[in-house]
């Protein structure tokens, strides 16, 4: 099949680094950027349309936008400019709305980094939503909105996600103990999971041990169906057979669903896709 190239080029304008408090105690303290900016603009690192490539949703062609800022910082996080180094430029609500409706794609992913950080998500899902989009937004579940969304789709992060000794991007630990403080939010993820009734839960794995941590934290949450828990192998490339028998198995044996990276098949590791 031909390839669907983004219809905006990636914006690479500049790039920000931030030191977000130690202490994330209320949403404001948690963003990492967007403190200060007026209401109706935000930093992103950039907008594109592609085919949704895991979830529910997988195969819908979708119109994407990036927004830049983090409060944590996963080690193998796949998008780096918008969270290790969050990079980008500010756009408005207004021009990313009319960004949708020029792609024609019904569908609209806001993801990051970590977009619920940014107040500036609730006016831009209430236009996104006035223009006719369906909205999913893409969050690891450590901040609750109220906001205009059809699908919630919520990645915690679980304890092999956070950086490790010695990681060159953390050398004095400070990142490993913030997103160790910052992963996991039971009360962010129990408002999520009742406030909005269609949603998705995705967990990248690495090890059998995730498994036992992701039975744990079900446990003391609100009940979902096992079909909206979703395993992805980790990687930026296509999983190894031992990858997929390990997700397989565990999807087979609690009747949780496997979840494809098709972005990956079509297109391989790159942005705008």
């Amino acid at each position: 099949m031909p390839e669907l190239r983004s219809r905006t080029t990636p914006l690479r304008a500049r790039s920000v680094t931030t030191t977000p408090p130690l202490h994330p105690q209320t949403p404001q303290n948690r963003a990492d950027a967007g403190a200060g900016t007026p209401r109706d603009t935000m930093l992103v690192s950039e907008t594109f349309t592609s085919i949704q490539g895991e979830g529910r949703l997988t195969g819908v062609p979708s119109f994407f936008i990036r927004l830049s800022g983090c409060n944590l910082r996963c080690a193998w996080c796949d998008t780096p400019y918008a969270s290790w180094n969050p990079e980008g430029q500010t756009r408005t609500v207004a021009e990313l709305v009319a960004e949708f409706a020029a792609a024609r794609a019904r569908h609209v992913v806001i993801t990051g980094g970590e977009p619920m950080i940014f107040p500036q998500v609730e006016p831009l899902a209430r236009a996104l939503k006035d223009a006719g989009a369906h909205i999913t937004i893409e969050t690891a579940g450590t901040v609750f909105r109220d906001l205009p969304c059809d699908l919630m789709s919520i990645s915690p992060k679980l304890s092999g996600s956070a950086p490790q000794p010695g990681d060159p991007r953390d050398p004095t630990g400070v990142w490993r103990q913030r997103h160790e403080e910052r992963r996991i939010d039971t009360q962010a993820l129990t408002r999520l999971i009742e406030r909005y009734p269609q949603r998705q839960l995705k967990f990248v794995i690495c090890t059998q041990a995730d498994m036992d941590e992701i039975e744990g934290l079900l446990a003391r949450l609100p009940a979902i169906a096992p079909d909206e828990v979703l395993l992805m192998p980790e990687g930026v490339a296509e999983p190894s057979p031992e990858q997929r028998a390990l997700v397989t198995q565990a999807c087979i044996r609690h009747n949780w669903r496997y979840c494809h990276r098709l972005h990956i098949t079509l297109y391989g590791n790159r942005r705008g896709t």
